[in-house]
């Protein structure tokens, strides 16, 4: 039900008065109870390579079972939809959303429009984490309610509606064993995981995907079930799926380091995967193992102590630890229009979103580069449904994706500048395209440097106002399907854990991540500490609590849901190969988003066992669990 005012506080206090009825109907909320009964399950996936269960034959082997919680997205900014009608068959809709194009196909689809009658705009997100990657009931709410009114609509949800109506990282239950021989090779991997979904919608994530290709081990299995329950539909939260998963292939792993006697470093260095384990093809680029020194050298792991609860500082117990991640590092389709003006500035356009990772600033870079010209001239337009359809941003594929549309639309500018020089321009009649250069604003004669023209003369000499290019970028063409395309990241923490209290306090973390050419290093570092600060929160505050008696949220507030604070927060070091990758798109850019959280929570588990003794299995971790 949504209730329509013209002031914030009328609607809220009229929403008050609306009386509901109920036909009270049997429900179900306890995913620890339910995931027990086979029956109630829904199986999604299997795997397997090699021997089943392989790992009981190995020399030495761990067995376990991981836990973690619903967590949530809580963004600063909460959802809000503008709709506006003009007319009865055209629609622009202010939104935040991470896919602009999407949201606006499915608006079509919902209202029967013309999907050119529907505009979305969608500038600036704020966080979304991926609770904006789909449209949520707000949207069309504000647009039905636009068109009974006849006028503008504004829906804003609240910090509890957050919770109950825009989905959620599930809740998930894993069981890992792994085994090795005595120098450290691994001989099976076998994962299983259940995760929550809602009962009216099947919604599904990678969380074993990683256990099957990460390591090189000869014999995995696999399998991944979903648990149906009485709760809003969950949805795809940073690092989806491996995020989860990692926290238990990476903290057995270390155990299983400790069990051989072994530097948890060397263990991964031993089973490194020079080919993907599944598809066997090679790596299009992979730099993990220079992640691993750099991140061994700046946290400073020769300072670890071998033996748990053997190191302490002022105090406190002090301990080392370290995890790993793996992502995707997919391309899509995007399309980019450049705008060469008279007054030679440029103007790069596309229906892509920005959610905080400074898109504009990376795709205005690319273009500096591509352009030679300065990035003060340069401005990338984005989150309008108007410009050439762009990507969903997330999934780490809008560098990649949209970078290469960059790059590409730039080339063609430059060919066609060329082209013009050639036709509109006596000195450069006798050229050809390979004998122009461009650069610092000017087009050059390569054979007679005083041959020269400035961007903005020759726009002006075309008779034209602006020049302009529309350049489509593809997905990644038949070559690139003979490799395997991920970026990787290796999570580097030192803790201290007070022996009185069991609290927690994380004093430095290194951060690595191979994800490619690093295009905007500002923004590319404030990726990799923005992953962090969310591993902090799933390591160690972040948890939905649910009456099961009543199939309430109780926590669902700020107040009660913590979210690392600043004091929570420590130096935080970010460190990249920044070696271009030779396949994925034109940049040599991969994704960083998701591998800046993929592998954090074990990281800080890990280190934990190494200050404490004390293996946590379950998220997030409790000063009461390390005093017990």
């Amino acid at each position: 039900a949504l209730v329509v005012a013209d002031t914030w506080e009328k609607a809220v206090k009229a929403a008050k008065l609306v009386k509901a009825e109920y036909v009270t109907e049997r429900f179900e909320t306890d995913f620890e109870k339910l995931r027990k009964y086979e029956s109630k399950l829904k199986k999604i996936s299997e795997y397997k390579r090699g021997e089943t269960d392989a790992y009981k034959n190995a020399d030495v082997f761990v067995e376990a079972e991981f836990s973690t919680p619903i967590e949530t997205h809580n963004p600063m900014e909460m959802h809000a939809t503008i709709a506006i009608w003009e007319g009865d068959d055209k629609l622009t809709v202010y939104d935040k959303s991470q896919g602009p194009k999407g949201t606006q196909s499915q608006l079509a689809r919902c209202f029967g429009l013309e999907e050119k009658n529907v505009r979305v705009i969608t500038e600036f997100v704020g966080g979304a984490f991926g609770a904006s990657l789909r449209s949520w009931p707000n949207v069309p709410a504000a647009v039905i309610a636009a068109k009974k009114v006849k006028r503008p609509v504004k829906v804003l949800l609240n910090r509890r509606q957050m919770f109950s109506m825009v989905g959620y990282r599930p809740q998930a239950w894993q069981k890992i064993a792994i085994g090795a021989n005595k120098d450290g090779k691994l001989v099976g991997i076998t994962h299983h995981a259940i995760s929550n979904t809602s009962r009216y919608e099947d919604y599904r994530e990678g969380i074993v995907n990683a256990s099957q290709f990460l390591y090189d081990c000869p014999n995995v299995n696999t399998s991944y079930k979903i648990l149906p329950l009485d709760l809003n539909t969950p949805t795809w939260m940073r690092g989806p799926g491996e995020a989860t998963g990692a926290f238990a292939l990476e903290c057995a792993l270390d155990e299983l380091a400790y069990k051989l006697n072994m530097d948890p470093v060397e263990l991964r260095v031993k089973n490194y995967a020079e080919l993907h384990p599944v598809s066997k093809l090679p790596w299009s680029s992979k730099f993990l193992k220079e992640c691993y020194d750099a991140g061994r050298e700046k946290i400073g792991w020769d300072k670890r102590q071998a033996t748990p609860r053997s190191l302490k500082e002022d105090g406190m117990l002090a301990g080392y630890g370290m995890g790993g991640g793996v992502f995707g590092a997919g391309r899509g389709n995007a399309a980019v229009k450049a705008i060469l003006k008279r007054d030679g500035s440029l103007i790069l356009q596309s229906a892509v979103s920005d959610m905080g990772p400074g898109t504009a600033t990376t795709m205005v870079k690319i273009a500096e580069t591509s352009m030679q010209m300065p990035a003060s001239k340069i401005r990338f337009m984005l989150g309008d449904t108007d410009f050439p359809p762009g990507p969903t941003q997330g999934g780490s594929t809008t560098t990649s994706t949209l970078g290469n549309g960059v790059s590409l639309v730039c080339d063609a500018l430059k060919k066609h500048l060329k082209e013009l020089a050639i036709a509109n321009v006596a000195s450069f009649k006798a050229s050809t395209i390979d004998d122009i250069e461009i650069k610092n604003e000017q087009l050059f004669s390569k054979k007679d440097s005083t041959v020269k023209i400035s961007l903005g003369e020759l726009v002006s000499l075309s008779g034209k106002e602006q020049v302009e290019i529309i350049q489509e970028s593809g997905r990644a063409a038949a070559e690139a399907q003979k490799y395997a395309m991920n970026s990787f990241s290796a999570h580097f923490v030192k803790v201290h854990v007070d022996p009185a209290t069991g609290i927690v306090k994380l004093k430095e973390i290194i951060a690595t991540g191979d994800g490619g050419k690093i295009i905007s290093e500002k923004t590319a570092r404030s990726q990799m500490i923005g992953g962090a600060v969310g591993g902090i929160g799933m390591a160690l505050t972040e948890e939905v609590l649910i009456d099961h008696s009543t199939g309430k949220y109780i926590n669902d507030n700020l107040g009660s849901y913590h979210v690392p604070l600043h004091t929570d927060v420590p130096h935080i070091d970010a460190w990249f190969p920044n070696k271009p990758d030779p396949v994925i798109n034109a940049t040599g850019a991969k994704g960083v988003g998701e591998i800046a959280l993929v592998g954090f929570a074990a990281a800080v588990a890990n280190a934990v066992f190494n200050a404490t003794g004390k293996r946590i299995y379950k998220l997030p971790i409790k000063p009461e669990d390390l005093i017990s």
